[in-house]
């Protein structure tokens, strides 16, 4: 049984710029992607590089013989009390950028992206010792320092013309800033969260590897790579990619849920 003309039209408008292709279309073209990327995979010609079949027999022992489970879990809660405090400082530190006294702290704030962690683990055990505040702290940092920066563009990008409509409501400067600034970006910072969440899980491995007195899948991961456990490697790798996809849609779905405006705006643009 062929596939409907729709849907035959949308696969060839899948190689012309500028398409828009129908989620039948797009799940297709998905599934075949994978499909290639799994047999180029099967058919690797490198030779130490596991197959997928050697990786889910990785994971099957990591999670029911060494407690890959349990260490997911750990990691998971650290991220997201990480993702709690780095909301929490960005967005006060962006929205008052509104204050001229405060703009050169966050531009100072959004430079430390250039900064290398390692060099600053020194200053981070002074301030808050070691173990679980350790790695929260550089988390925290890591990620505010790149939330900052893409957010407070977003409070600087706000029409002028929005601030002047609302104080021809006769709306006093701080409720400007509340009405305007906090409530009229709050879709776009929960989409600033969604992409900065990321970068959590990418420095998981390197933060749990400071401090491993909790464990972690960051820790376990590097102890893997330590013995050129390859299979072990790409079995975790793959766990938090899959836990990364699961955020990552969670956020959009709460940003839908809190800010169902935002969508409505996009599909008039």
């Amino acid at each position: 049984m062929g596939l409907p003309q729709g849907v035959m039209e949308d696969l060839k408008a899948a190689f012309s710029p500028n398409r828009v292709l129908s989620r039948a279309a797009f799940r297709i073209v998905i599934g075949i992607q994978a499909a290639l990327f799994l047999l180029i995979w099967i058919n690797s010609p490198f030779a130490a590089l596991p197959r997928p079949v050697e990786v889910l027999g990785a994971f099957r022992r990591l999670w029911f013989d060494e407690g890959l489970g349990r260490e997911l879990i750990t990691s998971f809660w650290m991220n997201l009390e990480a993702l709690f405090w780095t909301l929490l400082i960005s967005l006060v530190l962006s929205y008052l950028t509104v204050l001229p006294a405060i703009r050169p702290i966050a531009l100072a704030v959004s430079k430390g992206r250039f900064l290398g962690l390692i060099g600053l683990t020194f200053v981070f055990t002074l301030m808050v010792g070691g173990g679980r505040p350790l790695k929260l702290s550089l988390l925290v940092f890591g990620m505010t320092v790149f939330f900052v920066t893409s957010m407070a563009a977003v409070v600087a990008e706000i029409p002028k013309e929005k601030f002047d409509h609302a104080r021809t409501l006769r709306m006093s400067e701080w409720r400007v800033v509340w009405e305007v600034v906090v409530l009229g970006t709050f879709d776009q910072a929960i989409e600033v969260l969604r992409q900065n969440a990321a970068i959590g899980w990418m420095m998981l491995t390197m933060v749990e590897g400071i401090s491993r007195s909790e464990g972690g899948v960051g820790a376990m991961l590097l102890n893997q790579n330590k013995h050129f456990k390859l299979p072990e490697v790409f079995a975790i790798q793959f766990l938090i990619l899959f836990v990364g996809l699961i955020q990552d849609y969670a956020i959009g779905w709460l940003k839908q849920v809190i800010c169902p405006h935002a969508s409505l705006t996009a599909e008039r643009r």
